[in-house]
């Protein structure tokens, strides 16, 4: 699959919940979580493996117009660049 074709996808080992006392986004992973604020949860949410990197862009373009696609197109690669780093992330072009 060409890489602009590659859907993002948490790795398996990876879960989103909710933490039950302040309601925070929790990435959970073996023996340790990363809280993320509501920018991070948003994009992580999108990492379900049916969206490639483009179609997120594209996503998060319409829901902040406000913000520059550019802008958002770069600070979308970094984050997920550093969830890859980290093993959480899969898929990322």
């Amino acid at each position: 699959m060409p890489p602009d074709r590659a859907k993002i996808r948490l790795s398996p080992k990876v879960r989103l919940r909710a933490d039950r006392r302040t309601g925070r986004c929790l990435l959970l992973y073996p023996e340790t979580g990363l809280e993320l604020n509501e920018t991070g949860a948003e994009i992580v949410r999108l990492c379900d493996g049916t969206w490639t990197f483009g179609e997120m862009a594209q996503c998060l373009a319409q829901a902040h117009a406000d913000v520059s696609p550019i802008v958002i197109e770069r600070d979308l690669r970094a984050f997920l660049k550093a969830l890859t780093d980290r093993g959480l992330v899969q898929g990322l072009p």
